[in-house]
């Protein structure tokens, strides 16, 4: 139902000018008239499912005034939609804090939460949104609770540049690396034999489920190693500076790259700057984006430009004599030649 209401919604936007987020908010109700099964879903949801149609238009928007290189992401239909979200009606929190009942008219009923949180000591006006997620290993309520959260920052007084590549995953202006997990390569040998297995069973059997469920979760362990990985190696780096200056990757097009693209993938930068900017804001010390353009080839003693090949991976300064490792080079580069001195009137 949440699919259907938001391809219909993206298809009013595609079919009539000048529609907004009201205009798709209005929709629904008409949709819900029109449509028995529609009606059944809370009305909030409906709502929450015109504002997903929503934030794809204004992402496209966005891209579109920001003039984004490349594809700037034309919204598309959904055909493989796997959560339903709630706002405040259509839901009930037991007094027990350990079962979930949907009231409206589609039939989920009660659930039982298991999980370690505490949700009884949580004000009900403070639950702000309900979302039940579907996932290779079952299901999963995500709730959003109004809360300020604070955070006091001890300073360190340093600063430093990191540099993202695929023989470590990090390098910062001090030398120091940080070991590539490589958390797919790992899982690859496992992976391909489920693949084999699932390419064995014969379609629409009950054998053919199991194996696509096998091979799921698979996937999805990666994936959640990915994101703790990348979740406590930001947060290290926050606590333990104030100031952080890295490359500015445009990982959509380093993927291009049919040797490299799977490495690339499986470093899940994309993911670590993520959590870098958004624990930079909760403890409000900057985290400044460099253009990556000629960091690995000038030099971070005397700003001369030494060009080198990717296979290169010492940097031999033939104007001051300096050699350092490749990735501790281009750190420096981003850590003193931007922010704390300008020799090169940059």
């Amino acid at each position: 139902m949440t699919q259907f209401i938001r391809n219909k919604c993206l298809r009013l936007w595609m079919e009539t000018r000048g529609i907004n987020r009201n205009d798709l908010q209005c929709f629904c109700s008409q949709l819900a008239q029109a449509y028995d099964f529609a009606q059944l879903l809370n009305s909030q949801a409906r709502q929450a499912a015109a504002d997903r149609a929503w934030v794809a238009i204004s992402r496209f928007y966005d891209n579109c005034r920001t003039q984004k290189p490349g594809k700037k992401g034309y919204p598309q239909f959904q055909h493989d939609c796997r959560s339903v979200e709630y706002k405040q009606t259509g839901w009930r929190l037991e007094p027990d804090g350990r079962h979930l009942t949907f009231t409206d008219g589609c039939g989920i009923g009660r659930l039982r939460l298991v999980g370690t949180r505490d949700m009884e000591t949580f004000p009900l006006k403070q639950i702000k949104r309900v979302r039940l997620i579907w996932r290779a290993d079952g299901y999963y309520a995500q709730v959003a609770i109004q809360a300020e959260r604070h955070i006091e920052h001890v300073p360190t007084g340093k600063q430093t540049g990191i540099d993202l590549g695929l023989k470590a995953f990090l390098t910062d202006a001090q030398g120091n690396t940080i070991a590539h997990p490589r958390h797919l390569r790992k899982a690859e040998r496992k992976l391909k034999r489920l693949h084999r297995r699932l390419s064995r069973t014969q379609k629409q059997s009950q054998n053919r489920k199991k194996a696509r469920k096998k091979l799921a979760k698979g996937y999805l362990k990666v994936q959640r190693q990915r994101e703790d990985f990348a979740r406590k190696t930001a947060n290290a780096l926050i606590t333990s500076h104030d100031l952080i200056a890295y490359e500015h990757l445009r990982i959509a097009n380093l993927v291009k790259n049919r040797k490299l693209a799977t490495s690339i993938s499986d470093a899940a930068w994309g993911r670590f700057i993520g959590w870098l900017t958004s624990y930079g804001v909760l403890h409000r010390i900057p985290v400044i984006a460099v253009e990556p353009a000629f960091t690995s080839q000038e030099c971070s003693a005397c700003g001369a430009r030494v060009k080198k090949s990717l296979s290169v991976r010492t940097h031999i300064c033939p104007s001051c004599g300096l050699v350092l490792d490749r990735d501790h080079n281009a750190a420096l580069v981003r850590r003193f030649g931007t922010y704390q001195i300008s020799p090169r009137g940059r």
